[in-house]
C-alpha cells in the first residue's frame, strides 16, 4: 500500500489548530512527508511512533531523532518495519507523517520540526492510531512523553479499544510524574503493552526500550524474545507483557 501525505490529527476540542506555529514549520513537514519513498512491498510491521513535542521535550526530541534509525536495524532481522511519526505540540497541534520505511527520512522528518509549549494529546494519539489500523495492519504504537494533562478516563475508554484490536501500547516515560506514571501504566496494562521510564542522560535506555517495541511491531513475541537474551531492557517489557492484565 503506498504512503500516505502528513495530516493533522482528529480534533482538538475546544482549541484551534496551530497558528502559534513558527512560520514555515508546517510547509516544511508537509513538503518532506510527501517526498518519502513508498514502503516496499513485504513490508511485516508497522509501528505508530508518537512523541510528545511541547516545550521541555526538546532534550528527549533531539536523543529519539538519533535513536531512531535502530529501531530498523533491529527490526530488518524480523522481515522490515514501518514507522509512521506523530506529535503534539502548541495549540492544538497534532500531526501524522506517512508510512516510512527508512532511517534516515524519518530522521529528515524529525530534524525539520521543533518543540514549542503546549498541553498533552495524547487522546488524539490514541484515536489516530484506532483510525489508522481501519485501514493498514498495525501491531504497536510508542508513546514517548513525561506528562499527562487529560481526563484518565478518555483515555482508558481508547486505550482498551486498542486493546480489542490487538493494538500493544509501549508507552516510555521519562521522568517520575504521578499522573503521567498512572496514564501510561492504564495505556500498557489495557492494550496489553508495557510502561518503562528512560533517562534522557543515559541514551542506551530509551535505545533498548525502542528496539524492543520495534522487534515487536515487526515480529512478534518470538522476535522480542530473541533480542531479550542479550538485553535485560526488553525481558523487561516482556514481563510487563505478560503481567496480569485488570
Amino acid at each position: 500500500m503506498g504512503e500516505r501525505n502528513d495530516r493533522a490529527v482528529g480534533k482538538a476540542t475546544g482549541s484551534t489548530p496551530a497558528e502559534t506555529s513558527k512560520p514555515g514549520d508546517i510547509d516544511r513537514f508537509l513538503g518532506a512527508a510527501k517526498r518519502l519513498a513508498p514502503l516496499a512491498a513485504g513490508t511485516a510491521g508497522r509501528l505508530v511512533f508518537a512523541l510528545d513535542a511541547t516545550m521541555s521535550r526538546q532534550p528527549t526530541w533531539d536523543l529519539a531523532c538519533t535513536l531512531q534509525g535502530r529501531m530498523f536495524e533491529v527490526a530488518a532481522e524480523s522481515g522490515g518495519l514501518a514507522v509512521q511519526l506523530v506529535y503534539f505540540r502548541g495549540i492544538g497541534e497534532c500531526r501524522a507523517s506517512g508510512w516510512v520505511g527508512e532511517p534516515e527520512r524519518l530522521k529528515g522528518l524529525m530534524g525539520r520540526i521543533a518543540c514549542e509549549g503546549g498541553q498533552t494529546q495524547i487522546a488524539r494519539v490514541l484515536r489516530h492510531v484506532r483510525d489508522e489500523a481501519r485501514s493498514v495492519p498495525i501491531r504497536a504504537f510508542v508513546l514517548v512523553g513525561d506528562a499527562m494533562e487529560e481526563d484518565a478516563d478518555a483515555l482508558a475508554a481508547l486505550a482498551g479499544e486498542l486493546g480489542l484490536r490487538g493494538i500493544r501500547g509501549f508507552a516510555f516515560q521519562e521522568g517520575h510524574d504521578p499522573a503521567a506514571s498512572t496514564a501510561f501504566a492504564m495505556i500498557a496494562r489495557l492494550t496489553g503493552g508495557a510502561h518503562a521510564r528512560f533517562d534522557v542522560g543515559a541514551p542506551a535506555s530509551l535505545l533498548e526500550l525502542l528496539r524492543g517495541a520495534a522487534a515487536y511491531a515487526a515480529g512478534g513475541r518470538e522476535a522480542m524474545l530473541r533480542l531479550a537474551a542479550a538485553s535485560p531492557a526488553v525481558r523487561g517489557l516482556l514481563a510487563s507483557m505478560e503481567g496480569p492484565r485488570r
